[in-house]
């Protein structure tokens, strides 16, 4: 018999385990072994990947776990499927918020698990019920003599381990480096009974029976165990949900029939095409179980009228026609086999997004629907990333807060944890410093931390509902939210056959529904919103060909608005398909803008000859200018040519999309080079259609996607081209643009909307738009409690607006002193009061303040007393309490104060740069976003985007001028910019050769004007 290590930890042993399940197990594999466990502590977090890894390596695996719970701790090994079930329901347990005893639990939950434990309270306790399936554990290092006489006690047979979570010594420091992060500890204070031991090795066969010369059982037993373990483990069966108990035959019959009659619905009536698809679709649907699956995100699709079905799920007739997605598959020629093919395996999700303030009672519509023990939400699996784990590793090191504060706010987010000190010695932010060597031993013990599981978060919604008992199939904890969580995260939960439903919310859904329940309220006009056909609007086209989309979802970023204007600056305006179509292309090749597909994608839109390297790729390629867009092209590609079936293409796409694509990528080569020469395609033609696929892998949608978010996008742009001041209200309400508020401020006033600050009765809690005028929010002011604003608008809405400054105080004594001196600040009050009279309102506020220090927020209203004569403030200080309540200019553009600056700078007017195409030129702008890339050759830039009073422009710093100039990014502050207008397919930008400030009085500061005469 060989011996097996049975107690392994893995860097899914959250704050404990060091290596990867494929490290371990090429580990094992080159120690001669055979078999390996897998025992992390607390979970089974990394199952799913360690089946892979030992599948790959050619190693029987088996699944256990340390179960650690105060004082007791015992290893836990599956030797069966019932035991791998039981095991999932005490790791739940364990994680339950309720108390837990591990003895208790395993009284209960022990049937198919073999116990490991040195622990005479659990051992002692278990043995008074059954000894079968019982032994001691013995490891090296471990009170070896203390562990074989409680064997002799409880007569329980010892098996020897060696609590494996090393492989090399420079793993204990980075251990211990783990173990003090968990405590919240310096390594100086760090006591060695919370770290593993130093011998916990993953150590060869010949070790460890040097190790056990006198018990030499306890390495047979460790042998035994391991043969009597399952290792054929299968999780690739897949376990969908089933809909209100409904049999499978029934389900098929009930999704017909609402798919036909979601047909009528939306066609008007049901011709050959139609039926012919749904036909097709529900065939396989069905053959692969997946009926249960569409009505049960049907019915979670229904709770809210506005939603976004997207991936490949939206190129389903059926999930079209039961109202899941909304883009018309046979209108837009969309691929159902990207989703659903007779080969595929795995199982495909259906993603949905809903108004991000509605996904959480979406959500609790789910669990009450299918309760706690069916229903789970899939896991991130949180671990150390670049900046974070540079901070906690410097903790524990016990360098002081500010000096760590200084660092990693100078490395910012351009170095990756990945990159290690390479990164900074390269890079311009960083030229010139240098770092003591405590630091650069943090640095490399930092790098070390990528992959780590510190713990888990709940994915954003990430679903999974199983017809029986989730706890059955992978354990679960709590999350924060109080809902269960299971251990995996969503590569693994789709390995492991559970099926998920993406319940995400998206900020865009909820701006166009705040959008249209503005126009309804002030137009009565009521747009249906899954009906609607924005692109019938000819403003809609036009201002999506502008690329004037700051807003609007998807097609806001500068990269897309550049894109846009390119594809049709001086292209007639094209049809509604035409232009949707070319939507969909542009969402999809943009992302992260492969610059060299998209120069030559622009480049045949406006006429550039080309033509397709296989007449076999003409109906794959035509619409897309010959260019592979979209994911699905590649199985389309692959199928077309080289006889590929949808499943073997769609793998072959998956494949392509993976970083770690080995000896697999080149078998499908093979193949595909194979089946080309078998249709007589030629090796060359071949060789170039193949690098096309290589070279599309990582920047694409698929193309369902695609038009589901430009669908998104058209609705939003409908709205910005007919309702601005509704639609831009909408969009800085709820947040989490492309762009920050003032970036949404600035683009209002280009659209000629004139900005109002807040009031104290007209401004409700978010921003509002109406006719050309846009009010502020009192959200927007710094420092106000919510309760305060809420306080605020329900006495309003009760009895009416208030008729002065002392009738506020008089109805709402109770308000926040702090709160209402932030709301005077603010400019509330000066409609009724003015803002001369803003010194006087403050001293009337503190005037009433009464009362000990520990309640300094009340105030006693009494009859007013006639204030002195204050003066009021000037225009320097109005301005200051504005940027300090608001966080920003919003009086007028932050450059208007610069104006005489600007004059004698001769900077040109951004809204000019066009005429100047080719010149040298000055700019004078206000950052508003930046993308820090690097070049093919590795070397940082940025492109930047300035904004002045009459217009955006974008802005590329080259490595030279970045390496210049990067270390005054991204300033509140009026920029000074030198360089040459350079135009693409009729787009302006500048190439920058020189970067400064300007100040209030026009003037460059001396260092930098000294540089533009030199320029």
């Amino acid at each position: 018999m060989h011996f097996t290590h049975l107690h392994v930890h893995s860097a899914f042993s959250p704050n404990w385990g060091i290596h990867s399940p494929a490290t371990l197990c090429a580990a094992a594999k080159a120690a001669g072994m055979t078999r390996l466990a897998l025992t992390d502590r607390n979970g089974m977090y990394g199952i799913p990947c360690f089946l892979e890894a030992a599948q790959k390596a050619g190693i029987a695996p088996l699944i256990g776990a340390e179960a650690v719970s105060g004082s007791q701790r015992a290893v836990l090994l599956a030797r069966n499927q019932d035991g791998y079930a039981n095991l999932c329901r005490l790791l739940s347990a364990l994680h339950d918020p309720q108390p837990f005893d591990l003895a208790v639990a395993l009284a209960t939950w022990r049937e198919g698990l073999y116990i490991l434990s040195d622990n005479a309270a659990v051992l002692g306790r278990l043995a008074e019920q059954s000894r079968e399936g019982l032994f001691v554990e013995t490891s090296p290092g471990h009170r070896m003599e203390q562990a074989m006489f409680l064997a002799r006690r409880l007569g329980l047979p010892p098996v020897a381990t060696s609590r494996a979570v090393f492989l090399q010594n420079a793993d204990i420091k980075t251990h211990r480096v783990l173990r003090a992060i968990a405590g919240n500890t310096t390594l100086s204070r760090l006591s060695a009974e919370t770290c593993a031991g130093p011998a916990d090795f993953l150590r060869a066969e010949t070790d460890l029976k040097a190790a056990f010369p006198h018990y030499p059982e306890a390495l047979e037993n460790a042998a035994r165990i391991a043969d009597n373990c399952q290792t054929n483990w299968d999780f690739s069966a897949t376990i969908f949900p089933r809909f209100r108990g409904l049999a499978d035959q029934q389900a098929s019959t009930l999704l017909e029939r609402r798919a036909h009659e979601g047909a009528i619905r939306r066609y008007g009536e049901m011709n050959t095409k139609i039926a012919a698809r749904l036909s097709k679709e529900l065939t396989i649907i069905r053959d692969k179980g997946f009926a249960h699956y569409f009505l049960v995100v049907q019915e979670l699709a229904k709770r809210s009228p506005r939603t976004c079905g997207r991936g490949s799920a939206a190129a389903s007739l059926v999930a079209y026609c039961l109202g899941i997605t909304h883009v018309d598959p046979l209108r837009y020629n969309l691929f159902f086999e990207r989703f659903l093919n007779k080969g595929r395996i795995d199982p495909p999700d259906i993603d949905i997004d809903f108004p991000w303030d509605e996904r959480d009672a979406v959500l609790d519509f789910a669990f009450q629907r299918y309760g706690n023990q069916r229903a789970a939400m899939v896991a991130n699996q949180v671990g150390f990333k670049s900046r974070g784990a540079l901070r906690e590793v410097a903790k524990v090191f016990g360098m002081p807060a500010d000096e760590i504060k200084t660092i990693t706010r100078r490395l910012s987010s351009h170095w990756s944890i990945q990159r290690g000190t390479k990164a900074m010695d390269s890079h311009p932010l960083f030229r010139g410093e240098s770092l003591s060597s405590d630091w650069q031993d943090i640095l490399a013990i930092a790098t070390r931390l990528n992959g780590q599981l510190r713990h888990l978060s709940q994915h954003c919604g990430g679903l999974v509902i199983v017809p029986d008992d989730i706890r059955q199939y992978v354990p679960t904890e709590v999350s924060a939210k109080g809902r269960p969580l299971i251990q995996w995260e969503k590569d693994q939960t789709e390995a492991a056959g559970l099926v998920k439903i993406d319940i995400l919310g998206n900020r865009s859904l909820a701006v166009i529904r705040d959008a249209l329940t503005a126009v309804h309220h002030h137009t009565g006009n009521n747009i249906d919103y899954r009906n609607w056909q924005p692109l019938t609007d000819a403003k809609t086209r036009a201002l999506l060909c502008s690329g004037d989309t700051i807003g609007c979802f998807y097609i806001e970023s500068p990269a897309t608005r550049q894109l846009l204007k390119k594809m049709w600056g001086n292209r007639p305006m094209p049809d509604e398909d035409t232009l949707f179509e070319h939507l969909v292309m542009a969402s999809s090749i943009i992302r992260p803008a492969a610059n060299n597909v998209i120069r030559e994608f622009v480049a045949r839109m406006h006429g550039k000859p080309w033509h397709h390297l296989h007449p076999l790729l003409e109906p794959i390629l035509d619409e897309t200018y010959g260019l592979a867009v979209y994911q699905e092209q590649i199985t389309q590609i692959a199928m077309a040519l080289s006889g590929f079936s949808a499943s073997e293409g769609d793998r072959l796409r998956k494949i392509i999309s993976k970083k770690d694509k080995g000896k697999t990528l080149d078998d499908y080569r093979q193949r595909f080079m194979q089946g080309g020469n078998r249709n007589g395609i030629s090796a060359a033609v071949l060789k170039k259609i193949w690098q096309q696929v290589l070279s599309f892998a990582g920047y694409s949608f698929c193309k369902p996607h695609s038009a589901s978010y430009a669908l998104v996008s058209c609705k939003a742009a409908w709205l910005k081209a007919n309702h601005p001041a509704e639609f831009m209200a909408a969009v800085i309400s709820n947040g989490g643009g492309y762009y920050t508020p003032l970036g949404y401020l600035s683009e209002a006033r280009r659209m000629g909307l004139h900005i109002l600050t807040p009031d104290i009765n007209t401004s409700d809690r978010a921003y509002r738009g109406k006719d050309r005028d846009l009010r502020i929010g009192l959200m927007q002011i710094a420092a106000v409690a919510q309760a305060t604003i809420e306080v605020i608008l329900n006495e309003r809405r009760k009895n009416g607006p208030f008729s002065d400054y002392e009738n506020f105080l008089w109805r709402l004594p109770h308000l926040p002193v702090a709160d209402i001196k932030q709301l005077i600040k603010a400019g509330c009050f000066d409609a009724l009061e003015g803002s001369e009279q803003r010194p006087g309102l403050i001293w009337r506020l503190l005037q009433l303040q009464r009362g000990p220090a520990t309640a300094a927020d009340t105030l006693f209203v009494t009859e007013p007393e006639p204030p002195p004569v204050l003066p009021p403030y000037d225009a320097v200080t109005l301005q200051t309490q504005e940027l300090e309540t608001l966080g920003m200019p919003v009086g007028s553009h932050p450059l208007v104060p610069y104006a005489e600056a600007i004059r004698s700078s001769g900077a040109v007017p951004a809204a000019e740069l066009s005429r100047w195409i080719g010149r040298h030129i000055t700019l004078v702008g206000w950052w508003v976003t930046g993308k820090p890339v690097r070049t093919v050759k590795g070397q940082p830039m940025e492109f930047v985007t300035f904004e002045d009073a009459t217009a955006l422009f974008d802005a590329t710093f080259f490595p030279a001028a970045y390496a210049r100039f990067c270390r005054n990014f991204g300033r509140s502050r009026p920029y000074l910019i030198k360089g040459v207008v350079d135009e693409e397919f009729g787009v302006a930008t500048i190439n920058v050769m020189w970067l400064g400030f300007l100040d209030e009085q026009g003037k460059t500061l001396s260092k930098q004007n000294v540089a533009m005469r030199r320029l």
